[in-house]
């Protein structure tokens, strides 16, 4: 990674971590009021069933996590996924403190996650992707992780295509998800590469002048040689 990539992770992990203490101490930041609002709703989007093992990336606060947890049941299980120390921190005491047994917190980034290949069902996000610095790994990390058949279900922030990386950092900064925003074009584009058909990018609600937030869906079809069969759950 050269150094420029770095700076920016390095900003997005210091902008998150005072997030974190922030909340902690009772107060609130980032994209919405709390770490993990983020600009939608991932769960509903990604249309969770009972028996279901789900992966949030960048996981933050583990709000989706838990909400996933209930909707996936005593058999299902949720995965959160986050680079920050202090989030995980916040993240599993919220878990301890809901009593949520069928949860498990672990500390990686969203583009080299820390799991085997195939052990998923679903992958979800909350306006998180838009802060990586490599997105075509971040795509190509959510198809292995998934089991074929498996499916993305995002909330993120996306530009419309006329507008250019320089117009969209005018528009706001890196760490509060505007400057790294994909368009429709790239983020459709990216997860056709990644492997993923039926991919679906529709704006939700605008959040600055051609910028929107955005549900994603897409698919992972069925017998996809990157994958070694079927889920291995761990």
């Amino acid at each position: 990674m050269n150094e420029k990539p770095r700076e920016l992770r390095e900003s997005v992990r210091r902008h998150y971590a005072a997030a974190a203490v922030q909340v902690s101490e009772g107060g609130g930041a980032c994209c919405g009021p709390q770490p993990s609002l983020g600009c939608g709703d991932p769960v509903a989007v990604a249309e969770l069933r009972e028996g279901e093992r789900v992966l949030d990336l960048g996981s933050g606060g583990g709000a989706d996590v838990l909400l996933s947890a209930r909707r996936v049941g005593e058999t299902g299980k949720a995965y959160g996924v986050d680079m920050t120390d202090e989030m995980l921190a916040v993240a599993r005491a919220n878990a301890a403190k809901a009593g949520a047994a069928n949860v498990e917190f672990l500390k990686g980034t969203i583009e080299a996650i820390p799991l085997p290949a195939g052990v998923v069902d679903v992958v979800i996000s909350n306006c998180v992707i838009n802060l990586s610095v490599d997105k075509t790994a971040v795509f190509a990390e959510a198809c292995r992780v998934l089991r074929p058949g498996g499916r993305i279900g995002v909330a993120d922030i996306v530009a419309e295509d006329r507008l250019s990386p320089e117009q969209r950092a005018e528009r706001g900064d890196h760490a509060g998800c505007v400057a790294g925003a994909l368009s429709f074009g790239e983020y459709r584009e990216g997860l056709e590469a990644a492997g993923f058909t039926g991919v679906e990018v529709t704006a939700d609600h605008p959040v600055a002048d051609g910028m929107h937030s955005a549900v994603v869906r897409a698919v992972k079809p069925d017998g996809d040689a990157s994958s070694a069969g079927r889920s291995t759950r761990p």
